[in-house]
């Protein structure tokens, strides 16, 4: 797909970089050039988008045996990088039928841009062809009607006109900023949704409060080394001790754990003299049941195992990552004191607040995308845990609860967020890239590539989204381009009056 926006001295265009406006995009002082020079003849500029190439060509005006230099500036659109390397050919074929005039330039002269200067013989329209051999990409780009003048007499005069509207954002900003990516604006579908708030919260059995077993003091020795918030445990990792206090239940949990190891010592017996032949089965039977007796004793105390000191043992019950902890050494608790909470991140859910009105439209095959707060990030849920069937009486919503995917930890528990539920409805029209959607005083908007260095602002009123593809009802038409990514720096960029200091390498 292609997309061409040119302004050649024979063409009434919306893209002409001439005159006062070549010399702003490079830079210069337009209003100095004035006072000291009179109006040369006008060139043009063309921004042609193929299915791997961008094609940005600033010329000047095309006159016979005036070699002036072109400005041909490559992005590999797969990844909007600047062509680094590669032979590039201008072949500008006469429509009248005489000689082809060809022009080779092996290498840029800088990353991204070319700078042939093709000497015509004859004045007459050429329809030029650029063929581009690079280890970054292969093509051939088509540019029509272009006009060489015989003499610059004959050419038009740049008579400057009106500052061309929207953003100034060079080829070599574009390039050296991270993330910037460009779109059309195509017919597609799109889920019917609709935005909810929402909140993250902890799976299911993926969050767990580690408490004091029993009453006792926190051993001072050790809690050094006592994992602090943040850090990964493993469950069943030793994360405190803790001595048990005389009194209350602590002196029962000694007398617990002895006549548990009495228990374990007279079951091993008990099993080696019936393998001897010396006892009936019955005793190993009889040692079995008074095993079992003294851990559920134990059990019912609180307790965790004893190291050799006698000291109770704070293990993890889940794998995860300490997200609180309340130690002080020396100190006594009681039991059931919260000692550290335990998250394991790797699966968290979703809980959208669905407006009771809309519930009615939302299904366990429905989807949803969310950002959360102090995040432009779409993320996505990957099923529907949970959907409610009792209408908060203060807020008037359904909650419906999704599973997502959260292994780099990337999301917080407690996370406020703004969460696109999806329906079973589609949508057809325009739809772009949701990471287009930019927004202002609750006003969405978009930055549309005019030309290959220019960008305009336009308000749109959207549809639905799936998170990510977005509708838009109003503002654009297909075939615009619009600013996928670094966007925001466009919007930097149209606050700024100043001319972008680096200027072209031309």
């Amino acid at each position: 797909m292609t997309r061409r926006s040119t302004r050649a001295p024979h063409h009434a265009a919306a893209l002409l970089l001439a005159g006062a406006s070549l010399l702003l995009a490079c830079g210069g002082d337009p209003n100095a050039a004035a006072d000291t020079e009179e109006a040369g003849p006008a060139g043009g500029a063309i921004t042609i988008f193929t299915d791997s190439t961008e094609l940005f060509l600033e010329h000047p005006a095309l006159v016979v045996g005036a070699p002036e230099k072109f400005a041909v500036h490559l992005t590999d659109i797969t990844d909007f990088a600047p062509l680094r390397s590669g032979r590039v050919t201008l072949r500008f074929v006469p429509r009248d039928g005489g000689e082809t005039l060809t022009v080779v330039q092996e290498t840029p002269r800088a990353p991204g841009i070319y700078g042939p200067s093709p000497a015509f013989v004859r004045a007459g329209i050429y329809d030029l062809t650029i063929l581009v051999r690079s280890p970054q990409a292969k093509d051939s780009i088509s540019v029509r009607g272009l006009l060489v003048y015989a003499t610059v007499a004959e050419a038009p005069i740049d008579s400057g006109g009106a500052e061309p509207t929207g953003v100034s954002f060079l080829k070599e900003q574009q390039w050296k900023t991270d993330g910037f990516r460009t779109a059309f604006a195509t017919v597609g579908t799109v889920a019917d949704a609709f935005e909810a708030p929402g909140d993250v919260v902890a799976a299911n059995g993926r969050l767990a409060e580690v408490a004091a077993p029993t009453a006792g003091l926190l051993e001072v020795s050790g809690l050094s080394d006592a994992p602090v918030v943040g850090a990964r445990v493993a469950k069943g990792q030793v994360l405190a001790r803790l001595r048990p206090a005389l009194g209350d239940a602590g002196a029962v949990y000694p007398e617990a754990r002895a006549r548990l190891r009495e228990a374990e010592d007279e079951y091993a017996r008990a099993k080696r003299l019936f393998a001897a032949e010396a006892v009936p089965e019955r005793r190993v039977h009889e040692a079995e049941i008074r095993l079992a007796a003294a851990r559920e004793a134990l059990t019912g105390t609180g307790g965790g195992a004893l190291d050799a000191e006698g000291r109770v043992e704070i293990i993890a019950a889940i794998h995860g990552v300490i997200s609180a902890r309340t130690l002080t050494p020396g100190a006594r608790v009681e039991a059931g004191t919260a000692l550290f909470t335990i998250v394991d991140h790797e699966v968290a859910w979703l809980t959208a607040h669905v407006p009771a009105a809309l519930a009615a439209r939302v299904d366990r095959a429905s989807r949803a995308t969310f950002q959360v707060e102090g995040s432009r990030t779409t993320l996505h849920t990957v099923r529907v845990v949970s959907m409610g069937s009792i209408i908060d009486p203060m807020s008037r919503t359904v909650p419906v609860t999704y599973e997502f995917a959260n292994g780099d930890g990337a999301v917080r528990i407690g996370s406020v967020a703004r969460v696109s539920v999806a329906t079973a409805s589609r949508l057809t029209g325009l739809v772009v890239p949701t990471a287009a959607i930019l927004e202002e005083d609750g006003r969405p908007f978009v930055f549309v590539q005019a030309s290959g260095e220019r960008f305009e602002r336009r308000e749109v009123s959207l549809g639905g989204t799936d998170g990510v593809r977005t509708l838009v009802r109003s503002g654009l038409r297909a075939g615009d381009r619009v600013v996928t990514g670094a966007a925001y720096q466009i919007k930097l960029a149209s606050l700024s009056t100043a001319v972008p200091a680096h200027g072209h390498e031309h």
